[in-house]
């Protein structure tokens, strides 16, 4: 029996090996600055309302040119990982996550939105060619069989991230709002440092040296790695991962409808001021690091994709209640909102990729393009927000739907 113990112990899959764990450490670390920039850009959405007199509808650009850029930066990204690898990805995407920020400067001085929208635009691709290459990345340091935890905990530093956005945002941007000011010289010192920040870590991470990779979706041993299964299929002929395209469209969708407008829902619903409302926007992200956590607990007890549908269906629950404008309760169902949230953006990501083999990075391009989404959905929730922003918030139980489909059946390799 005690042999049958340690032979069971001696096979079980290691979370990563001893000499990946530098690099581990810089990739994950990844995951927290996009998050940062993520949702200071939900801060920025509601600051930009102020300074230059924008409509919610006009304040929506924010989100748009940041996720615009996943669609035009995906495949891009993908081919550069591919021809030049993971480590200069990395490096490639710094370089313009650093040169965005910079760009905030001149676009402070000219006190022009489209600068700005360029400049985020230009963040945007650096975020986007990040969360392309990390994703494979985080999965090729160690066994295949521990791939799911590693996204998880990585993503679980993204949740750090987007409680740091907010905190830093409602700080520097939203303490002092004055009305009617149009001072933006919080924001031009807030992405200077932010600039110079990532521009430091790409200095840093040139320095490191990356082990060579086995690429653990085409090792050699099926039993030891989610290898393709049926070789020569075409990428797109994988229903799987088409479906998994479709739900991260609408998820990040989802995401990034919610988040632009949580600051106005506290405000006109709630009664908050700004700065407060962005102040209940950290407990907001505080909730989405703990269901990280809870999540990736639970994946020992239920299959990922059984969570998936089950943590969907509680978030139709949520926005039915928070369309309500009921108060406190409806306030409490945004919260948990988050909460449900945390999981299905790397839950989809990572069953989207099951059994690909030499298609993964490819994969791996087309799914972070699904982020498009967020580009366009804030538009339609802020044109119902402009006359109720309680009720912009039926729109995501569309996508929430979308989401429980593909957990429920159609997350299925075949």
């Amino acid at each position: 029996m005690s042999n049958i113990s340690s032979s069971a112990q001696a096979s079980a899959p290691k979370f990563t090996d001893k000499k990946y764990l530098i690099t581990l450490i810089f990739v994950t670390s990844l995951f927290m600055f996009w998050g940062i920039a993520i949702t200071m850009g939900d801060v920025l959405n509601k600051h930009f309302q102020h300074v230059l007199s924008l409509t919610k509808t006009q304040s929506a650009f924010v989100q748009f040119a940041i996720f615009g850029a996943y669609g035009v930066m995906g495949i891009p990204a993908g081919l550069f990982m591919k021809r030049f690898g993971y480590k200069n990805g990395v490096l490639f995407g710094l370089t313009l996550f650093a040169i965005g920020s910079f760009l905030f400067v001149p676009a402070a001085a000219a006190a022009s939105f489209p600068f700005f929208g360029g400049a985020l635009f230009i963040l945007g691709c650096g975020i986007s060619t990040l969360e392309t290459v990390a994703h494979p990345f985080v999965a090729s340091l160690g066994d295949q069989r521990t791939s799911d935890m590693r996204i998880n905990f990585a993503q679980a530093f993204n949740a750090v991230g987007t409680i740091i956005g907010p905190a830093v945002g409602s700080y520097f941007l939203l303490r002092n709002n004055v009305e009617g000011s149009t001072d933006l010289t919080s924001v031009k010192t807030l992405y200077i440092v932010i600039g110079a920040v990532i521009a430091t870590i790409a200095v840093l991470f040139s320095f490191v040296k990356v082990p060579a990779l086995t690429d653990p979706h085409v090792a050699a041993d099926p039993a030891a790695a989610n290898v393709d299964i049926h070789p020569g299929k075409r990428l797109f002929e994988h229903s799987h991962f088409k479906w998994a395209v479709a739900a991260q469209f609408f998820n990040v969708a989802a995401q990034a409808g919610t988040w632009a407008f949580f600051i106005n829902y506290g405000h006109e619903k709630m009664g908050f001021t700004d700065a407060v409302a962005g102040n209940w926007m950290i407990l907001f992200f505080v909730l989405m690091l703990a269901g990280r956590f809870i999540g990736t607990f639970l994946m020992r007890y239920i299959a990922p994709h059984s969570l998936l549908a089950i943590f969907a269906a509680c978030n139709i629950v949520m926005c039915l209640i928070i369309a309500q404008s009921l108060g406190w309760p409806s306030f409490i169902a945004l919260l948990m909102l988050n909460f449900f949230f945390s999981i299905m953006f790397p839950t989809i990501f990572s069953l989207g990729l099951k059994n690909l083999g030499k298609h993964t990075q490819q994969a791996s391009s087309f799914i972070s393009m699904g982020v498009v989404g967020g580009a366009f959905f804030p538009f339609a929730m802020g044109a119902v927000a402009e006359s109720d922003v309680a009720h912009a918030y039926y729109l995501p139980i569309i996508c929430y739907a979308v989401i429980f489909l593909f957990g429920y059946r159609f997350y299925k390799v075949r």
